[in-house]
């Protein structure tokens, strides 16, 4: 499968570094504020664009990531509303990789026909959803894929050389790596580790690797992207909403700019590689 997002990693490749992939939790902590975020990441040196679908149980995230889709679901943020946001981001930037994560109920209520055809007319490129093992790719790998839209699958640190064979059956787009145990946001990355995976995870696959969970600065993003393809930010992005909100919930005046300015700091690192 050709597209966005194998053309971004090729490009990164010429250029001789690795990427920066972001992550934010649609609808967080409001719609109009999100989407404010979103249209200025690419600018702000994002070379792809994760977008979580808030949901009420995400079981793979830290506190960070949870309070955010509470935020995005008290704000009316939905499946739907995800996907004008997609829209939106595609609407001004035909170029950046944008990718949807998340769960599989939110997708499964919606329907998975009508969200395929909605997420592709949205200009989505790649699903990762969590919880959804390679045994049940029935139920939305294999669709996605015919539908043209890239599965990427996780590998963690216990997927041994029995598992990993199967878990990159069917990926397309790249692999995300997640390089430490636990949830999203609860601990710091170690570059030494992800290097000794990273090398055992190209001797099973051609596809670009990306690694998160743990990366909280430019400096460790700058690691992170010397040893893989790309570096994931998420936690410490979310985190940055969070600080910039007041005792109600409301985002302060300079909200968008600060967590832009950071994500500029992150690209800063990856460039610096």
């Amino acid at each position: 499968m050709t597209g966005r997002i194998e053309a971004r990693f090729a490009a990164l490749r010429a250029e001789g570094r690795g990427g920066l992939v972001t992550f934010l939790t649609a609808g967080d902590p409001d719609h109009e504020t999100s989407k404010r975020i979103i249209l200025g990441l690419p600018a702000a040196g994002a070379d792809l664009i994760e977008l979580g679908m808030p949901f009420t149980d995400p079981m793979a995230d830290g506190p960070a990531v949870q309070a955010a889709s509470q935020r995005a679901l008290r704000a009316g943020a939905t499946l739907k509303r995800t996907l004008a946001l997609a829209q939106a981001l595609r609407e001004s930037d035909q170029d950046t990789p944008l990718i949807l994560m998340g769960y599989y109920n939110p997708i499964y209520i919606y329907g998975v026909d009508a969200f395929l055809r909605d997420a592709k007319e949205a200009g989505v490129d790649g699903l990762i959803i969590v919880d959804l093992p390679p045994e049940e790719d029935g139920e939305l790998c294999e669709p996605a894929v015919a539908a043209g839209i890239n599965w990427i699958r996780l590998a963690t640190p216990t997927t041994d050389a029995a598992r990993l064979p199967v878990v990159l059956s069917n990926a397309s787009g790249f692999v995300y790596y997640v390089s430490i145990m636990g949830v999203t946001g609860t601990k710091t990355v170690q570059e030494k580790a992800v290097r000794a995976a990273v090398d055992r995870l190209r001797d099973q696959t051609d596809l670009p690797i990306a690694v998160g969970f743990g990366i909280n600065t430019g400096a460790d993003a700058r690691a992170i992207s010397k040893a893989a393809d790309a570096a994931v930010v998420g936690s410490a992005i979310v985190r940055r909403i969070e600080d910039a909100l007041s005792a109600t919930g409301k985002p302060a005046a300079g909200l968008v700019d600060s967590v832009l300015d950071f994500v500029g700091e992150l690209a800063a690192g990856v460039r610096d590689a």
